[in-house]
């Protein structure tokens, strides 16, 4: 029988499975503080807890699933991007990025991803399964153990790695929860954000949670004509429904919501572009963040100059719509937004 993945189980089904091993109830906490507090990696590391049980719980579970096949680091040394082989040897990349007081952690939810975008790396390479929560996890474990060794803190984490966390809702929503768990990790929910290409009966389940963690929409055009272009999944949540849903968000959490828009030389940074995006977020509670398209191999077309970002960013400045120009980080070694791809198998190192 295959081993489970410990980072799989929540508080309460880890209380479960110990007192099927007939432990007290303080041996849930203990565990949960090794896993969570001391981010041990071994059974062998809980020595808190007794060697039969030790040798119990490893018998069953594993607790670290991603084993480091390959990282590159970007030329000014503050993005990493590290390529994870899990268990079945299907693989997924993570990228950690460096800022003068903050330390982001962008993570994938999905072993590429079915939204097909045409200009991401991810959509490229289709879709080939889900992470489990504790998959989700481990990713970003294993970068917290690595800042710790410098001294340093996680500050941010991102869910807009490889795939869509909202057609992995469940897993993306377990995973989150144990982030917060004041028990362990305690992570802040308003350094959270969750990004999606617009799956509106997620994003109206997400507003029920009632959470404060940040939700971005990759939006890239103002018109269902040439988002359903860029964006196949607008045929099936079109702009007409989509903002709806966003502005329905805000009004019932008081949150901002995040508008994510990659600039496509000659396709969306037009002026007209800029008037129509003010137009559809005219009142909304939101932010807008720019970003010149990154490359990608299947992708023939460029991002913007730096010249029509800033005169896109401008005009919708004029007409009162919040905007940054987002950095562009890690792009020579494909670890910018929309690059992130994986080989269906991993390589071996040998």
């Amino acid at each position: 029988m295959a081993k489970r993945l410990i980072y799989d189980l929540d508080f309460e089904s880890l209380a479960t499975a110990l007192a099927e091993l007939d432990q007290p109830a303080f041996r849930t906490q203990q565990l949960w503080e090794g896993l969570y507090t001391h981010f041990f990696t071994d059974f062998g590391q809980f020595s808190n807890i007794p060697k039969d049980l030790r040798d119990s719980l490893s018998a069953q579970f594993i607790i670290d699933p991603l084993r480091v096949q390959k990282s590159l680091l970007s030329q000014d040394g503050l993005t990493e991007k590290v390529l994870f082989a899990l268990p079945d040897n299907l693989s997924i990349e993570t990228v950690l990025m460096r800022y003068e007081r903050r330390n982001s952690l962008c993570i994938s939810t999905q072993i590429g991803c079915p939204m097909g975008c045409v200009f991401c790396a991810t959509g490229q390479m289709g879709f080939i399964r889900s992470l489990s929560s504790g998959e989700i996890l481990a990713q970003v474990l294993h970068f917290i153990r690595k800042l710790k060794a410098e001294d340093q803190n996680l500050t941010n984490i991102v869910y807009m790695g490889m795939g869509e966390p909202f057609l992995n809702y469940e897993a993306t929503m377990d995973s989150i929860q144990r982030l917060m768990d004041p028990r362990g990790l305690n992570f802040g929910a308003r350094r959270i954000t969750i990004s999606t290409v617009g799956i509106i009966p997620k994003i109206e389940q997400f507003t029920k949670e009632n959470l404060q963690v940040n939700l971005a929409v990759s939006l890239h055009a103002a018109d269902d004509s040439l988002r359903s272009q860029l964006v196949p999944a607008n045929r099936m949540f079109p702009l007409s429904k989509l903002i709806p849903a966003c502005k329905a968000y805000t009004e019932q959490t008081h949150r901002r919501i995040s508008f994510e828009y990659a600039l496509i030389d000659g396709v969306n940074d037009s002026h007209e572009a800029a008037l129509g995006l003010s137009s559809l977020l005219k009142g909304m509670l939101c932010h807008v963040n720019l970003i010149a398209l990154n490359p990608s191999k299947k992708y023939p077309l460029q991002g913007s100059s730096k010249t029509k970002v800033h005169a896109f960013s401008a005009t919708l400045e004029e007409h009162g719509i919040p905007v940054t120009i987002r950095l562009r980080r890690g792009v020579e070694i494909q670890a910018g937004c929309g690059q992130l791809a994986s080989a269906e198998k991993t390589f071996d190192n040998n």
